[in-house]
């Protein structure tokens, strides 16, 4: 009843071979055979690049030559941000890991040249020297008869040396010239007379987009700045359903920035004030005419009816 069962092991064994460490990281390592990519520890262990720069400049360099790496490329490919990307290819630039230049295609296009560098202030990889041939490789000498020895030549006179020419002018490479600014966005439209109840129906219309189109997420900052815009649509007798229907039809895809594209539509779509419309006809009160005809006719106020009144006009001209 007491005999121990030493075939069970008392706890899990470790599934790394080798000394166990009470805390810190244990290397399991396997050799590469394809795709991998050397990277320095100088990279790899960075004391002022980030968590974020780090990581892109091995992504970086295990492209191949000719791969695309604009921010756009970078952005659809990772899930961090536009900001952040750009940030960690500015700091890959400060520590000589990137370089960025502008180039003019033949045909007036302006690209971005980027030169990845593995290891910075290194400099580039000699070029192997052509191996010697070996000795049995070559011919063996022919042996000539010995020929009578020729006569020695006159001695002729002195060439004048030829005028030493000036060495070419590296002709200055042109400045690459700047991309032009980008232009200013138009303001949003805003509502000419405050009015809270139109305000209150903008907010709702810009909070509830979201259950029509899931995409259409927008932040309480993004509501309260679109808000007078739509303000200025419904100013214009524009009705809920129609700016609704405006903001709403034909989104893009993939949809990055809600905000901004319901900004521009606003923006662009804005219709114009519809044009007053002429006023209705007044219909005037009956009146009994005040002459000898006794005629019921409509005006403003009682009196002489039309005949009556050309009678009186005819009889005053006659006198």
């Amino acid at each position: 009843m007491d005999t121990q069962q030493v075939s069970a092991p008392s706890r899990t064994s470790s599934r790394v071979p080798g000394r166990v460490t009470a805390f810190g990281v244990i290397h399991v390592k396997s050799v590469h055979t394809s795709r991998f990519t050397i990277v320095g520890n100088h990279l790899a262990q960075h004391g002022e690049l980030s968590l974020t720069a780090i990581g892109l400049a091995v992504h970086i360099q295990s492209l191949p030559d000719g791969a695309k790496v604009g921010i756009k490329v970078l952005v659809d490919r990772f899930p961090e941000s536009e900001a952040r990307i750009a940030a960690a290819l500015r700091e890959l630039e400060e520590h000589s890991y990137l370089e960025r230049t502008l180039v003019r295609l033949p045909g007036g296009k302006l690209v971005t040249r980027t030169i990845s560098h593995n290891h910075p202030g290194a400099g580039t990889i000699p070029a192997a020297a052509p191996e010697p041939q070996a000795e049995t490789d070559r011919p063996a000498p022919v042996q000539a008869t010995p020929s009578p020895p020729a006569a020695e030549p006159e001695p002729a006179e002195p060439l004048a040396p030829e005028p030493a020419q000036p060495p070419p002018v590296a002709e200055a490479a042109p400045d690459p010239v700047p991309p032009p600014p980008a232009r200013p966005r138009p303001p949003l439209p805003q509502p000419q007379t405050p009015d809270l109840e139109q305000h209150r129906v903008a907010t709702g219309l810009l909070a509830g987009l979201r259950r029509d189109h899931p995409r259409l997420v927008l932040g309480e900052r993004d509501v309260r700045r679109l808000a007078p815009a739509v303000v200025a649509w419904l100013e214009r007798e524009a009705t809920p359903d129609a700016v609704r229907h405006a903001l709403t039809t034909d989104l893009p895809h993939p949809l990055k920035h809600p905000a901004a594209l319901l900004a521009h539509r606003l923006t662009a779509l804005l219709p114009p004030p519809l044009p007053n419309l002429p006023s209705p006809d007044v219909i005037h009160p009956i009146q009994d005419c005040t002459g000898t005809c006794k005629r019921v006719f409509r005006a403003p106020e009682p009196g002489l009816c039309r005949d009556c009144r050309l009678e009186a006009q005819a009889k005053t001209d006659a006198a």
